[in-house]
């Protein structure tokens, strides 16, 4: 059986007056990939900021590895084990590849970054061939590929994924959802939130629905991938013509 890494019970933000998230209760077991998809605004990357550090929690808990970590500092959040690769990437772009790398890795002893640099360019080849490169002047997708290295640098044993999909090409996120797929059978258990339903729940093991700031579904991805009712809600006709699109360019 399967060990329980985050659980999170109850949980609301708010930004003001205005209530964010609301009751708001997930888990995330070890060795997972687990999927939030949700239309724009629904709350996805409050709960992500959220469970990170960078939101405070006005009630509920966020128990990682048996201990609440909500509304500890970012930093701490990291050091316990939790990454999070950000919406929008958020690289550092007057750094070099190499910099914002070694950066992933700050919360780690001296000389422990080795290995995982190893580990990092080999996943994403490109990021050796631009070692030396300014991030800033790198495409969105090797900014991507860039965003999620740099969050494996610190060795969490929780990835937070926030829109990783978010304005790609389809050819590169195609890429994007197998470099998950690949993560997942490195044993890297992964938390990605997403627009694009169908590709999102199809690298998933479980699956919850936002809307609104609120859980209104879950279960197994693959069950929820078979539910007209939620591609439908979800999925929208934007995204589906693009889901088409990735699906026509990249063979499965």
């Amino acid at each position: 059986m399967r060990r329980e890494l985050l659980v999170v019970e109850r949980m609301h933000v708010s930004y003001g007056p205005v209530r964010a998230l609301e009751e708001v209760s997930l888990r995330v077991e070890q060795g997972e990939v687990v999927t939030v998809i949700g239309s724009n605004g629904a709350g996805k990357t409050t709960l992500m900021k959220a469970i990170a550090g960078l939101l405070r929690v006005q009630r509920g808990t966020i128990m990682f590895e048996g201990r609440d970590i909500a509304n500890r500092e970012a930093y701490e959040v990291v050091a316990r084990g939790l990454s999070l690769v950000p919406e929008g990437r958020q690289v550092f772009g007057h750094l070099t590849v190499h910099e914002n790398l070694l950066l992933g890795a700050y919360s780690r002893r001296p000389g422990e970054a080795g290995e995982d640099l190893e580990r990092c360019v080999s996943l994403f080849p490109r990021l050796r061939e631009r070692r030396r490169q300014l991030a800033g002047t790198l495409s969105g997708g090797e900014q991507q590929m860039l965003a999620i290295a740099r969050g494996l640098m610190s060795r969490p044993r929780l990835l937070l994924m926030d829109e990783p999909s978010l304005g790609l090409a389809p050819l590169l996120v195609r890429e994007i959802f197998g470099v998950i797929e690949d993560l997942r059978r490195q044993g890297v258990t992964t938390l990605v939130v997403e627009q694009m339903a169908r590709l999102a729940l199809g690298v998933a093991d479980r699956a919850y629905v936002l809307e609104h700031g609120k859980i209104v579904r879950e279960g197994r991805a693959a069950d929820l991938l078979d539910d007209p009712k939620v591609l439908g809600a979800y999925l929208g006709a934007r995204r589906a013509s693009v889901d088409r699109a990735v699906r026509k360019e990249v063979p499965s």
